[in-house]
């Protein structure tokens, strides 16, 4: 047999065993540490009080009255928070958080409303799961139907992808439902 015929040959089978089939991996999500569970209460000139979580940061939103920012740097998230008195105005600000939370009916896969009963009688509030790759996944209001009305929704700061967000979205889920629970109107 001619040299280059042998050669040829164990280049051949060198080649076909040398090769490996790689089969790619499944695509991974960041594992997040998530703190326990402890809670400060939030008190100022604002008309409202209630219980938010240590590792998060009140930050007031300059020209607007009694508006706040609780954000999670560490997170990418906020949980954006708005007071308005109501003045024989309360159908408006149901319509106006019913507008908010089903914004994102064109991305939801479902919207989940939930009745919240608070700590204190006479408040009552609303929590909305917005279940998708949607730019918030919970909303929520809360009011005693006579004079407050507490509107809040949570975002992150990143491409939406329930899938990837859900350990955190449960997480700070939990936060809110304290939020709500905790809630207490100040009278003068």
């Amino acid at each position: 047999m001619n040299i280059n015929k042998i050669t040829g040959i164990a280049l051949f089978f060198l080649l076909v065993v040398s090769c490996e089939v790689h089969t790619p991996k499944p695509r991974g999500y960041i594992r997040f540490d998530l703190p326990e569970k402890e809670y400060r209460l939030f008190d100022s000139v604002c008309p409202f009080r209630f219980e938010y979580p240590v590792y998060g940061k009140m930050v007031s939103i300059e020209g607007e009255n009694c508006w706040y920012n609780l954000m999670f740097p560490q997170y990418l998230a906020t949980i954006y928070l708005s007071y308005q008195p109501i003045r024989n105005n309360l159908a408006e600000l149901l319509d106006d958080a019913h507008i908010f939370v089903y914004r994102h009916d064109v991305k939801a896969n479902a919207i989940e409303p939930q009745l919240i009963q608070t700590k204190n009688d006479g408040i009552v509030g609303l929590l909305f799961d917005i279940e998708g790759n949607t730019a918030s996944s919970v909303q929520f209001f809360v009011t005693d139907s006579i004079k407050h009305f507490v509107r809040g929704s949570l975002y992150f700061y990143s491409t939406p992808n329930s899938d990837s967000l859900s350990p955190l979205i449960d997480f700070f889920r939990k936060d809110i439902e304290h939020l709500i629970e905790t809630v207490d109107f100040k009278t003068k």
